[in-house]
Parts: structure tokens; C-alpha cells; sequence
């Protein structure tokens, strides 16, 4: 884990699909990035949190090649992003912070149209194989003006991992997503990550980053601050003392327990639990 300026606590490892070194970028007057250093290890999914304005979006799109850095480097699958653009674009896919699908298209036509822009052969069994994948072959020939939100960012996602891409770009995902919808892209990512594609997922969503990313790292004031795993990042806080707390439901837990969501059995289970004690003890 690396802390600070620097303050490495544990070794990185050696296979890193993207490394960063001392990254800047400034617009006009206003310093966004200061020399940002991050290495993302192959296969794992890697979450940039920080506040708004703080780089993440920036450090996306350079990494995208879509914004040229001002200093430093960075490579994506040992290629330079500012000397060999068009190397890094072979190997990655970016899913942005809003759905980037044709409305006026159905599921299948979007899927398609994608897969005929990139020139992967078999452009209808892509499109079909992907459907069954994020589970929206019933909605497959509707227009996806009609999706949900869940819905539209699973096919956003999908049309990202045509040619199968290794490296994914995904900057707030959830954003304005309801709490189901949020699940469904969690059950999407922890999917992709299974399969071996490595993510750099932005969010702003600390609950999304520690139930997602294998690590984490902390950007602040145009550096990061703070990179490691979850159980590394509490290790710096003083050990935890045992208090009773009454456990009470949140929010989210009561309305995907009302609601039955099939993507959140457990967490319905949980919040229905908590509700009935608390129901319970209030009629003692």
C-alpha cells in the first residue's frame, strides 16, 4: 500500500495492465492533476475515488487518449498513451458517466451497429452472445428508449466489451441510478472482473468502491493520496472497540426489501430481518 508521498507499506505487483507516473494536468490557471502515480494490476478491479473536481474524469480521459497530459506518463498495456495513441485505443473500452446508446435503436440493432463500426466478424452472434450476458435478450428487439436505467447502462456496458477489450474504463457508472439499477451494474462489474478484464471504475459512492474494488486509491488535491486494498486502508485507523449497537435497517435495505428485488436476496433478508425485530422490540 503506498500512502502520502510515497510511503509504500506493501509490495505492488509486477503485472500492471496501467501505470502512471507523476501525471499533470492544468486548464488555464486551475492545476487538476500534480503528479498523480498509480499502477492498476492486471485482471483486478481498481476504484478512484475523490471529491468533484478532483481529477478522476481527467485522468480517464487521458488514460482514453481522449486529453493529452501536460507532464508525466502513462501506459496502458505497455503502450503510451501521448506516443502511441492508436495501440492504447486497440486495448481499452470507456463506458462514461452517461449512457452513450442510440435511443431511436433496440438492444440487438445498438449491439450490432457497434460491432460493424470495430469490424469483429459475426456481428449477430456478438450482439446475441452479449444480450444473454447482462440478461436483456427479452428486451433484445425494443427500442432502448424504453429501457429502465438498470437496463441502458448494462447495454452501455455490454457494447464497451465488443472485440473484448482487456482494459475498461468506467467513470461513474451509477450515477442517477436507482438503488436496484445500482446493483444490477455492481452484478455487471463483479461479472467482467471475473473474467479476467481489468476495470478502473471512477465513483464518488464509497459503499460502491469497497463492495467492488480489490483496491482502492484516494484522489486529492491532483495526487493520490492513499493506495491499497480495503483491509490496508482500515489498517491505518486504530483497532475497532467491541460497543452493542442495535442494528437498524437503512433506507436502501427497506426499499429493496419492500420491493423484493431479486438482485439484492440478501440484502432484503437482512433488512426484512432488522425490520421485524425493530417492529418486535417496539411492541414490548
Amino acid at each position: 500500500m503506498t500512502l502520502g508521498q510515497g510511503w509504500t507499506l506493501s509490495g505492488m505487483t509486477t503485472h500492471t495492465a496501467i501505470e502512471i507516473r507523476g501525471l499533470t494536468k492544468s486548464f488555464s490557471d486551475k492545476v487538476v492533476l500534480a503528479g498523480v502515480d498509480l499502477d492498476v494490476p492486471v485482471g483486478h478491479v481498481v476504484a478512484l475515488l475523490g471529491s468533484n473536481g478532483a481529477g478522476k474524469t481527467t485522468v480517464v480521459r487521458i488514460l482514453s487518449t481522449l486529453l493529452r497530459p501536460d507532464g508525466g506518463s502513462a501506459l496502458v498495456g505497455g503502450a503510451d498513451v501521448t506516443s502511441d495513441p492508436a495501440r492504447v485505443r486497440e486495448s481499452i473500452s470507456l463506458t462514461g458517466q452517461f449512457a452513450a446508446v442510440d435511443e431511436a435503436l433496440t438492444g440487438r440493432e445498438n449491439l450490432v451497429l457497434i460491432a460493424q463500426l470495430r469490424h469483429v466478424p459475426n456481428a449477430q452472434d456478438v450482439a446475441d452472445r452479449l444480450l444473454a450476458r447482462f440478461s436483456l435478450t427479452e428486451a433484445a428487439d425494443r427500442k432502448a428508449a424504453t429501457y429502465s436505467g438498470g437496463m441502458r447502462r448494462r447495454l452501455d456496458i455490454a457494447m464497451s466489451l465488443i472485440g473484448d477489450p482487456p482494459v475498461l474504463f468506467l467513470d461513474e457508472p451509477t450515477t442517477g441510478l436507482d438503488p436496484q439499477a445500482r446493483i444490477e451494474v455492481w452484478e455487471t462489474v463483479k461479472q467482467l472482473a471475473e473474467a479476467g478484464t481489468t476495470v478502473l471504475l471512477t465513483t464518488q459512492y464509497l459503499d460502491e468502491a469497497e463492495h467492488l474494488a480489490d483496491r482502492i486509491a484516494i484522489l486529492h488535491q491532483g495526487r493520490i493520496i492513499a493506495d491499497g486494498t480495503l483491509a490496508e486502508l482500515k489498517a491505518l485507523f486504530p483497532p475497532a472497540t467491541r460497543e452493542y449497537v442495535e442494528k437498524q435497517p437503512s433506507l436502501e435495505e427497506i426499499f429493496l426489501a419492500i420491493i423484493g428485488s431479486p438482485n439484492a436476496e440478501r440484502t432484503a433478508t437482512t433488512a426484512t430481518t432488522a425490520i421485524t425485530t425493530s417492529t418486535s422490540e417496539a411492541h414490548r
